[in-house]
């Protein structure tokens, strides 16, 4: 399973470990993530992801999963939230009377 952030795209990143001696060996920086379970208000459905804490945040601030799917860029979202996003947008859509 690959340590990606479903909806930010977050991922592992590169540094050191530094020594009293300032020696430098390679390590990595994995994403806090968590799997949770989200809401969907307009599909009346909850999802489960794996998110990063940051992003658990993100979506908070904004407002709800359907808030921040809609302005989310789809370079981003793995393919299971770019298919939730999707469904949320076909959804909100009313036929013309």
């Amino acid at each position: 399973m690959s340590r990606l952030c479903e909806l930010t795209g977050k991922g592992p990143q590169v540094g050191h470990n530094v020594s009293h001696a300032n020696n430098k060996t390679k390590r990595r920086f994995l994403p806090n993530l968590n799997a949770v379970t989200m809401m969907s208000d307009a599909l009346g459905r909850s999802f489960r992801l794996r998110v990063s804490a940051h992003g658990l945040r993100t979506v908070d601030h904004r407002g709800g999963l359907d808030a921040f799917l809609a302005g989310a860029d789809d370079a981003a979202l793995s393919p299971r939230a770019l298919r939730i996003k999707r469904e949320i947008a076909k959804a909100g859509q009313t036929p013309a009377a």
